[in-house]
């Protein structure tokens, strides 16, 4: 089983997906570059941000189509202030508008964060305290308590220009609660099998994180197609 995967980010995502992958696919080895992969590989590059991801689309089929080894080709990349399915057809409208053609062996998948990666990392209910000290915190609760809905409906608050400029801002706000630190250029908390795993738990016990729950499904997928 082998993977091609392609993010939107270039700091964050291929950080955090490189270790969630060995965490939830550890029969899948990451390799350097392309023409390593053979069997039971993945390899993950970066788009470079939205809308410029999509340029690197046609490269990255030609390549998959090229080397005629990948089961999968993996598109992963934030909603920011559209639906999920919104943004996943402007992949769609963008692949068929430049007659671009994925060769039958290996299957699409668009994986879309809603709103961004950072809102995944909010549905750890157990960074989240329930009497903040900070008042910048204690502002953000009262308008939205990640802890008890659900992340992924959260709009944006006062004056943040992006719902993902301020769902960073929350995560970082309750990371510093916990006298912990989280940056886009170190996300070294949220790689951690004991964060992923209070993710996890939280799509089981509900409904929330349902764009992060297409991600663990697809996991899921893979490991019962090798088993």
């Amino acid at each position: 089983m082998n993977l091609y995967v392609l993010v939107e980010g270039k700091r964050t995502e291929v950080k955090v997906y490189p270790a969630w992958l060995a965490i939830l696919l550890p029969q899948v080895t990451r390799v350097k570059y392309q023409h390593q992969v053979v069997n039971n590989h993945y390899y993950l590059f970066s788009g470079q941000g939205y809308p410029a991801l999509l340029n690197h689309l046609a490269n990255t089929v030609e390549e998959v189509n090229r080397l005629a080894v990948f089961d999968y080709l993996v598109v992963c990349l934030d909603a920011d202030e559209v639906s999920v399915a919104e943004r996943k057809q402007e992949v769609l409208n963008f692949i068929y508008k430049n007659k671009i053609v994925l060769n039958l062996k290996t299957e699409l998948l668009v994986i879309v964060q809603n709103k961004c990666i950072e809102t995944w990392f909010l549905g750890n209910a157990k960074i989240f305290k329930r009497n903040p000290q900070s008042l910048e915190l204690r502002n953000y609760v009262d308008f939205y308590n990640v802890a008890k809905h659900d992340p992924e409906q959260m709009s944006r608050f006062g004056d943040f220009k992006t719902s993902a400029q301020f769902h960073e801002a929350y995560l970082k706000a309750l990371f510093v609660e916990r006298k912990m630190s989280y940056t886009k250029e170190k996300p070294t908390a949220v790689m951690e099998a004991a964060y992923l795993q209070q993710l996890q738990n939280r799509i089981l016990k509900t409904k929330h994180l349902a764009s992060f729950k297409t991600f663990i499904d697809f996991c899921d997928e893979v490991r019962e197609r090798m088993s």
